[in-house]
């Protein structure tokens, strides 16, 4: 079942899992933290999510192209991840939706520094034959992370914690773990010489590969952040208590499914494993337009957990095979920037039609760009995903 799981994959798996144990302690509390305790409105939830994840997909962009001009990947993995744990648990310290707004930058900050040279990292360190699992396998430690984290929310709630800002505080610890695991464990691949590629061949590319990105990049316009999800379920009646577990049962059903699907891909192809996703996308969207009770909540988060195991892993594999493996960190950064761009005003759009249309549009928004893109998907990339293309 692990075969071809190498080392550096692993490590990387568990330095996203003690993150995400970190950040998912925080996360699914904090639209109830900016709405109830510092007197947020949808529409800023949406710009807090949407300013955050685009200055990432930008970073992410940069160092995706840095990356392939060092002949370590590692700096910049140890730096993104350190910013990250610095930053996080700072939101305890929040007394308005603002300064909330600034320490959720800076934590994406570090994101966007890691993300594409730890993605190239993992592209270099596997055999291209086991790519989805290897994806899928990260993807499913991220999940158990985010599994984890909110369990530990609980338990804490539950017990001597009452405060939610001390729960943020106490975010550092896993944050500090994951940090010294990349100091102590994680190995570079080495590449050799970095070839010296002219910029501009890194900054625009070709083929299959530019045309996939665009359908993403639509894709993503209605892909909004899931804490309009966790702010549905919480008006829906959800108790604050219950709303970590119900984030936690979310992660279990994406931890499970990721890497059988990543390895499914490796098998019958990327694209069919990509469009189902999309799909399941659309459709949970629809469920969300119109659910009415807790039960319902529930039974929707577990359909659209398996759009994140269907496509999370299944992407950046499809990305790897379409792109030639001297310019893998941009186009990881490449592939990370047009997710990361959509997100600004998919969040910003999405929380101005909740706050002017009600709950019903933003979702039938949203499943509308996501069946698009899934009847796009097979036109854009027609190629066999072992065809390699150029950037040009």
């Amino acid at each position: 079942m692990f075969r071809g799981i190498t080392g550096n994959v692993v490590v990387l798996g568990l330095v996203s899992f003690f993150t995400d144990v970190s950040s998912e302690m925080i996360y699914p509390l904090l639209p109830l933290f900016l709405t109830s305790t510092l007197g947020a409105g949808p529409a800023f939830l949406g710009a807090i999510e949407g300013v955050a994840e685009s200055t990432a997909a930008l970073l992410k962009l940069v160092s995706g192209i840095v990356s392939d001009r060092m002949r370590h990947r590692k700096r910049l993995v140890l730096l993104g991840y350190s910013i990250s744990t610095l930053m996080r648990p700072l939101i305890g310290a929040a007394t308005n939706a603002w300064t909330v707004l600034l320490v959720r930058t800076g934590d994406r900050v570090g994101k966007g520094i890691r993300t594409s040279p730890r993605d190239a990292l993992i592209a270099d360190s596997v055999d291209p034959s086991v790519r989805g699992k290897a994806y899928g396998f990260h993807r499913s430690m991220d999940h158990a992370g985010a599994l984890v984290g909110p369990l530990i929310a609980t338990l804490l709630l539950a017990g001597p914690v009452t405060e939610l800002r001390h729960v943020f505080w106490l975010a550092a610890v896993p944050g500090i773990v994951a940090v010294l695991l990349i100091v102590v464990k994680l190995r570079e691949q080495e590449r050799g010489a970095p070839e010296k590629v002219p910029l501009r061949l890194a900054l625009l590319p070709a083929g299959a590969l530019r045309r996939y990105l665009m359908v993403l990049f639509l894709f993503t316009l209605g892909n909004s952040s899931d804490t309009f999800l966790l702010l549905k379920a919480g008006k829906l009646g959800v108790p604050m208590f219950r709303i970590p577990l119900l984030w936690a049962f979310f992660h279990l059903v994406k931890m499970l499914s990721s890497m059988p699907f990543g390895s499914l891909s490796d098998r019958i192809g990327r694209k069919r494993v990509i469009v189902a996703g999309w799909c399941v996308y659309a459709l949970s969207y629809l469920g969300w337009a119109f659910v009415a009770t807790e039960c319902q909540v529930w039974l929707l988060f577990a359909f659209y957990g398996l759009f994140y195991g269907l496509t999370e892993g299944v992407e950046k594999a499809l990305l790897a095979d379409l792109c030639t493996p001297e310019l893998r960190g941009a186009a990881f950064g490449w592939y990370n920037f047009a997710i990361g761009a959509g997100a600004l005003p998919a969040s910003l759009v999405f929380g101005v039609i909740w706050q002017r249309y009600g709950q019903v549009a933003p979702f039938l928004f949203g499943a509308s760009l996501a069946g698009l893109a899934a009847l796009l998907l097979p036109f854009a990339v027609p190629a066999s995903p072992s065809q390699k293309t150029t950037v040009l």
